[in-house]
């Protein structure tokens, strides 16, 4: 037998043991320290130095360097000075004339260029450099000067491109001799691209020979960024290169582009071609440039062999010859390129394949929006054609080619697959694919076949594009690409389809022949790809996670079981408007509609229950359920024909309630359908007395209640008694609300009392719940007047004032709250 000691006394114990652990370990941690001292050998003490008078404060740092300083003066002087000659030779001084001025400023440059000699002998480098900059200015002054004195008849655009080419070389020789000079090598490469494109407008020479003139100016910066060993002048003459070439370039192609034929295109194409050339060769033998120089070879190649067929077909040809002189440059992959250059060509391709796909894609777009533009003549006969069908006029016969440029870029893509980096790759397969169906899809308007042909191909696409989404899920496809592609792929097929679908479906509208065969299409192409996808979404196991962490496979088959789901759903949908239009064929009213329309929630029901735990029951369930929804809006303005589908509405959720993975759910949702039908029958009844019609359904509502608690001690107060109260109480409460006379009010005042009581006493919630909001509504009813009586008969400061109270109420209650906490916590810390 054991003693167990009373908390008091078990207490005490363990305080008493603890203190005693506590002065033990007191002890131990003295001796340690003690141990530690004999161990430690004494430090040596240390004099401290005695502190030194304060010392002046430090001068403070000077904010510039002296070489700054040095540069800043020297560039202001060599500014000032530049502005001074300036204004000795154009404006005046003195009483001299220009021939005075040219000689006293000649004098004056030959000693501004002959100074920086003597002061790079001294090593004062930087005040060569602001002379050497001041002597350059001044021989522009001297240009100009003897253009005032000895030429003051020639052409100002001729004379300009000769003293700039005279200044270009003289500086260049200047800039050889006095190497250590950074300025006058820059400068003259900057000078040296006036002369030719001067020469030429000096000439009246045609836009083509402008343009030459550019280029050859490029080709004389590119030789020199090559041959230069001047840093400066180098990059000065790079970027100079681009310049003067691109704006070449630029002219040329917007000539070839709007050339009136072969011929006035070939001249700026040979300038191109030549360009072209010429930033190839830049490519190959300048690595830091191979992929921009590859890139507008590409273009300038492109636009060159382009413009000059354009002419001589019509414009939607000249795309398609466009496109296809971009695709030869293909071919550069395989030539002795450098990788970089290879990459340029290949993009240059790419954008023109980007242009001209972004040409066809306002047919695209008009193929698949125009049928919703005529959705207002539903049943008016069949078009003349896809492009009456479609009612946008885009300017067909100018869009003939869209879909053979659609066409002819989906396969370079599908030819570029196996080329590309493995990152790239599933881009290529998804525009393929899109864009291969986009061809398909917008050749009936581009060519303005039949009405017929365009459902049909409408049709055909749309079975395409859905089995390349379901066979890409298939087992047996899966090991053929690369795992990283099969989601993209799937997605944009599938994207296609359904794309495709809602479009075909509108233009469909035409003819009820036509919308009853396109709708039964459809589906049968959702519901048997959704039964096609159901091997590849068990075939990998139970994994269902799409996260980073899962396989490939087991990410494919999440994906194929979200796109069976997405299926079954398009699937029900459209089931409803199969039968709808069937409906509307046989000259059904709304009404009968609406009833007929209910069978698809009703068989959405029970291939749930035959599903079971399947993912697709889920989603396909609650998309038939919305089919109630559109059977209401059918029956709506008929009072009995809303109640009579709220009440079918419930037997199918009732059914649904069966099953114990959707009862709770289901069994609340048929009571409230039960109760909702209840309520509008008796309102379309004209019933002013809904107990006589609530209460014999009440009575046996209840009883089932008990018993089905007697039989399920678990089973909720809701599920049992809920809706029995419900179908009484509240159409009672309804009909109080507006009733002048006392009685009803009171007897549903007493009901609800009782109610309220029965679930205070047995502790059941619906009952409180229920009979408690009743009776307070009820009471709130008949105290109505009264208590606007009052209120009225109350000062205004009143409400204000109870108000602050309230207020005061909740903070003091807040803080003793808050300080209630607080000593909580202070006793849980001071316990051991």
């Amino acid at each position: 037998m054991e003693n167990v000691p009373r908390p008091a006394e078990e207490l005490a114990v363990l305080d008493h043991e603890l203190a005693r652990i506590d002065a033990r370990r007191a002890q131990l941690l003295a001796r340690r320290s003690y141990l530690l001292t004999l161990l430690t050998p004494p430090r040596p003490v240390v004099p401290r130095p005695q502190r030194a008078p304060a010392a002046r404060p430090a001068a403070r740092a000077p904010e510039t360097s002296p070489p700054s300083v040095q540069n800043a003066l020297l560039a202001l002087g060599g500014v000032l000075l530049a502005i001074a000659a300036i204004a000795f030779t154009v404006v005046s001084w003195g009483s001299m004339g220009i021939g005075g001025r040219s000689a006293v400023l000649g004098t004056v440059t030959a000693a501004a260029l002959a100074t920086p000699a003597l002061l790079l002998r001294r090593a004062l480098t930087s005040t060569a450099e602001a002379v050497g900059a001041l002597a350059l200015v001044l021989t522009v002054l001297d240009a100009y000067a003897l253009y005032r004195v000895a030429l003051p008849d020639a052409d100002p655009l001729g004379y300009t491109a000769a003293a700039c080419a005279v200044l270009a070389a003289g500086w260049a020789a200047y800039g050889l001799l006095l190497d250590r000079l950074r300025t006058p090598l820059p400068a003259a490469v900057l000078t040296a691209q006036l002369p030719l494109p001067l020469w030429a407008l000096a000439a009246g020479a045609s836009q083509v020979t402008f343009s030459w003139a550019l280029l050859v100016t490029a080709v004389a910066d590119i030789a020199i960024a090559r041959w230069t060993k001047q840093e400066p002048a180098r990059s000065v003459a790079g970027v100079t290169a681009w310049v003067a070439g691109g704006w070449a370039l630029l002219i040329a192609g917007g000539l070839s582009v709007t050339a009136g034929s072969p011929l006035d295109a070939a001249r700026p194409g040979a300038l191109l071609l030549a360009g072209a050339g010429v930033a190839l060769l830049v490519a190959v033998r300048v690595p830091g440039v191979a992929f921009a120089g590859a890139l507008v070879a590409g273009l300038a190649a492109t636009v060159a062999t382009g413009g000059v067929l354009r002419p001589s077909v019509p414009f939607s040809w000249a795309v398609v010859g466009y496109l296809l002189c971009g695709a030869a440059l293909l071919a550069a992959v395989r030539a002795p390129l450098p990788r970089a250059a290879v990459h340029g060509l290949c993009t240059a391709a790419g954008t023109v394949v980007t242009v001209a796909v972004v040409w066809a894609l306002p047919s695209v777009a008009a193929a698949l929006l125009g049928p919703v533009s005529v959705v207002d003549d539903i049943w008016s006969g069949a078009p003349g054609g896809a492009r009456e069908a479609i009612g946008i006029d885009l300017g067909w016969p100018a869009m003939a080619t869209a879909p053979l440029v659609l066409l002819i870029s989906a396969g370079l893509l599908a030819l570029a697959y196996g080329r590309l980096p493995a990152s790239a790759r599933p881009a290529a397969l998804s525009g393929a694919t899109a864009l291969g169906w986009a061809a398909v899809l917008v050749l009936p308007s581009a060519l303005d076949l039949g009405y017929a042909t365009a459902v049909a191909t409408g049709l055909v696409t749309t079975a395409g594009a859905l089995t390349l989404a379901v066979y890409a899920h298939l087992p047996s496809a899966r090991r053929r690409p690369a795992p990283e592609v099969l989601p993209e792929f799937s997605t944009t097929a599938l994207v296609c389809a359904l794309t495709g679908a809602g479009s075909v479906s509108m233009l469909s509208l035409a003819t009820e022949t036509t919308t009853h065969v396109t709708l039964g299409a459809l589906l049968a192409l959702f519901c048997g790809a959704a039964v096609a996808l159901n091997a590849a979404g068990t075939d990998t196991g139970t994994d269902t996670g799409a996260g980073t962490e899962a396989s490939p496979s087991a990410r494919a088959a999440f994906l194929a079981r979200s796109f069976q789901a997405l299926l079954a759903c398009l699937a029900v949908v459209t089931t409803v408007a199969l039968l709808c239009a069937l409906c509307a064929s046989a000259g059904l009213p709304r009404e009968h509609v609406a009833l007929v329309v209910l069978a698809v929630p009703a068989a959405g029901a029970l291939l749930g229950a035959r599903l079971r735990r399947h993912p697709v029951a889920l989603p396909t369930e609650l998309t038939a359920a919305g089919a109630g929804l559109l059977a209401l809006g059918l029956a709506a303005g008929r009072p009995e024909n809303v109640a009579l589908v709220l009440a079918l509405c419930g037997v199918v959720a009732a059914g649904t309630a069966l099953r114990p993975d959707r009862r709770p759910a289901a069994g609340y949702l048929a009571a409230a359908l039960f109760v909702l039908a209840t309520w509008v029958r008796l309102y379309a009844s004209d019933v002013a007395t809904p107990e006589a019609y609530t209460l014999p359904v009440t009575v046996p509502a209840l009883v089932v209640g008990v018993l089905r608690r007697r039989g399920d001690p678990e089973a909720s107060s809701w599920t049992a008694y809920g809706p029995g109260l419900a179908a009484t109480l509240l159409p009672s409460l309804a009909a109080a609300w507006g009733d002048t006379h006392w009685l009803r009010p009171l007897a549903l005042g007493i009901a609800a009392l009782a109610v309220t009581l029965v679930g205070a006493r047995l502790r059941l919630q619906a009952l409180l719940v229920l009979g408690g909001a009743v009776l307070a509504l009820d009471t709130l009813h008949e105290l109505a007047p009264y208590i606007v009586q009052v209120v009225g008969a109350l000062p205004r400061w009143l409400p204000p004032a109870l108000a602050g109270l309230l207020l005061l109420a909740v903070g003091a209650t807040y803080e003793r709250r808050l300080n209630d906490a607080r000593r909580l916590r202070e006793s849980l810390g001071r316990m051991r």
